[in-house]
């Protein structure tokens, strides 16, 4: 018999850590979804560290703007940005206020309302690809930029919860380049994942992207 997830809810004093402890202790929590079409909840198996002003590839690193700002406040909120004009992406703001920092959440298995996932991932072959990837995990769960700056330790009872779940054993925790990270930061170990867990999505090394005119919020550097 699997072992029931803890649901308590995670403190703050749990993200007011730096990003590089944090990241990995996402690993196995419960990612809870709460919206007018019910309840969501997701056990996270993927996430990426971003270290603001040190983190080339941080969305911070060139300081504060009015798109980044919730980075800066106070940990344990969410960071929701918009990506390639299409796309949203989940983020769990950590570290000490004013110093930016955060955890892209890549990916997850649903484990509670796979049938409202469903409704918005028709793509979606299997239920194990309904979070796969933090642009479809953001899909899923119905995650927009009006969820910007969420207060995830609000209670269980939250547009957005993380709960304790079920961490997986150290020696299941893996980690590699982020996904699509290019320059300084490319060669950073900073995305952790379960080992041998199906929703993980496949790493994708970064292609540079010819800069057009009228080009969308990921044409600097992507992160958070």
């Amino acid at each position: 018999m699997s072992e029931s997830p803890d649901r308590t809810p995670l403190p703050r004093s749990f993200f007011d850590r730096p990003v590089l402890e944090v990241a990995p202790d996402l690993l196995g929590r419960t990612l809870v979804r709460n919206s007018p079409d019910g309840r969501i909840e997701l056990r996270l198996t993927e996430v990426e560290a971003y270290a603001g002003a040190i983190d080339p590839g941080s969305h911070a690193f060139r300081g504060r703007t009015a798109r980044n700002a919730v980075m800066f406040g106070p940990p344990g909120h969410a960071y929701v940005y918009f990506t390639y004009g299409m796309w949203h992406c989940l983020n769990l703001v950590c570290g000490p206020e004013g110093e930016a920092s955060g955890v892209l959440l890549r990916a997850g298995e649903i484990r509670t309302g796979a049938e409202q996932a469903r409704k918005r991932r028709l793509s979606a072959r299997y239920d194990s690809e309904l979070a796969t990837g933090p642009a479809r995990l953001a899909t899923a769960l119905d995650v927009a930029r009006s969820l910007n700056g969420t207060d995830v330790c609000a209670g269980p009872d939250a547009p957005l919860a993380v709960l304790h779940g079920t961490p997986p054993a150290p020696d299941l925790i893996r980690s590699g380049p982020r996904t699509g990270v290019g320059g300084e930061g490319a060669p950073h170990p900073w995305r952790f994942w379960i080992d041998g867990d199906h929703t993980v999505s496949p790493y994708r090394a970064h292609v540079p992207r010819k800069r057009t005119a009228g080009a969308g919020l990921d044409s600097g550097p992507r992160g958070e």
